[in-house]
């Protein structure tokens, strides 16, 4: 049973950020920098300073982190060691407020716009069921 003060999270049913975005952030990043926690294995050389997780700096970009299905059940095999260009990322009305960058890859995948009820607490999820 989940803690009664979390919530719903519908990241875990899109990822379509992770297939929508090139994910680049500065290489010290990675786990090749002392401070690192990126592994460094999943990324790609952009430029002198930047890399690119691997999967996204292409056409139709996918990242090789996320695994699952878009819009139905997806995770993040890094999570807890994910760069600051994800974790910086926020979807639509977690923080109370839109974003169209949320948006805009939901659209590419086929899947609505989130509402602000989307981060339902879990214990009002249990009181509809």
């Amino acid at each position: 049973m989940p803690a009664m003060n979390s919530y719903s999270n519908p990241c875990l049913t899109c990822g379509a950020c992770c297939a929508f975005y090139r994910a680049s952030f500065y290489w010290g990043e990675t786990d090749d920098a002392p401070t690192g926690t990126v592994p460094a294995e999943l990324t790609e050389q952009l430029n002198d300073f930047y890399c690119v997780m691997k999967g996204t700096n292409q056409p139709n970009p996918r990242c090789i982190a996320l695994h699952g299905v878009i819009g139905e059940n997806v995770f993040c095999t890094i999570h807890a060691r994910r760069s600051s260009v994800c974790r910086e990322f926020d979807a639509s009305w977690v923080s109370g407020i839109p974003n169209e960058r949320c948006d805009k890859a939901r659209a590419a995948w086929g899947l609505s716009p989130l509402l602000p009820d989307a981060w339902t607490r879990s214990e009002d999820l249990l009181k509809a069921t």
